[in-house]
């Protein structure tokens, strides 16, 4: 038990670098997941996600891009070798609520694809944090 508080110092320091190391994940995966050769959203759906994101800010909300949250967990063992990830703790999602008024909407299976691409894009952020983490980690040698 005796190092137990240098596994809380280690997560400590681990969320003193998570805001860095989630915008460089985000930045990231958008440009793997929707910039690239096989993009998961056409470039029509990715303009419809955009432009629901603009409107739910301007109307006061928080929109879509920017609103996945990420944590640190372990598994609590007490050892120095305690074993240190991140997931991702709130996933974006449009939901009837998110169709504002004055728009027609999203047919379901557009609604579909779109929550399915902010999935992948939330879990494929959380991985690239996960691996910033345990580069982190190591450097520190434990």
């Amino acid at each position: 038990m005796a190092e137990f508080p240098d596994e809380r110092q280690l997560v400590v320091e681990v969320r003193s670098q998570l805001e860095q190391w989630t915008n460089s994940a985000r930045r990231e995966a958008y440009t793997e997941l929707f910039e690239g050769d096989d993009p998961l959203l056409t470039a029509e759906e990715l303009q419809s996600l955009d432009a629901l994101d603009s409107a739910m800010e301007r109307a006061g909300g928080d929109g879509i891009w920017g609103t996945d949250q990420y944590g640190i967990h372990t598994a609590g063992t007490g050892s120095s070798d305690a074993s240190l990830g991140v997931v991702c703790v709130y996933h974006p999602q449009i939901t009837d609520d998110s169709v504002l008024r004055g728009r027609e909407g999203l047919d379901d299976e557009t609604e579909e694809r779109l929550n399915a691409a902010l999935w992948t894009y939330s879990e494929r952020v959380a991985e690239l944090v996960g691996r910033e983490l345990d580069a982190y980690v190591e450097r520190k040698g434990r």
